[in-house]
């Protein structure tokens, strides 16, 4: 079974590089979602479609990566989902304070394998967290 990633990020060209590299090295393991902004992203959830895995852009107009983290966290139905953290923020404050909300952090720019790789870790993980 497909492994579902939302990837939210308001740079449009960035979430379809994504999805293209991610289904081109592995097309029968991964679906991948663009989405556009927190609250779009928040309403897939809301329509009960649970990703196995969020990509998330802390910087974005409206609701930041930081407050839709906090909303997954709120929510028992979503806060066990892995967030990654994909940001051009590179200052301590930012990859200290994401240690304790996400599984992972990724400063763009980034070399898709290594983030498929991660990508794989952190789903591999969470299987046997739940098994």
């Amino acid at each position: 079974m497909k492994k579902k990633i939302f990837v939210v990020d308001d740079d449009g060209m960035l979430t379809l590089s994504v999805k293209q590299a991610l289904e081109y090295y592995n097309p029968v393991e991964y679906d991948v979602v663009c989405i556009e902004d927190g609250e779009k992203c928040l309403g897939l959830l809301r329509a009960n479609q649970i990703p196995d895995l969020i990509l998330l852009d802390i910087m974005m107009p409206g609701m930041s990566g930081w407050m839709l983290s906090d909303r997954l966290r709120e929510n028992p139905e979503w806060k066990n989902i892995p967030v990654v953290f994909l940001t051009a923020r590179t200052d301590n404050f930012a990859k200290e304070a994401s240690n304790s909300v996400c599984a992972d952090y990724i400063e763009k720019p980034f070399d898709i394998k290594d983030l498929e790789k991660r990508i794989s870790d952190i789903l591999k993980k969470n299987i046997s967290k739940s098994s």
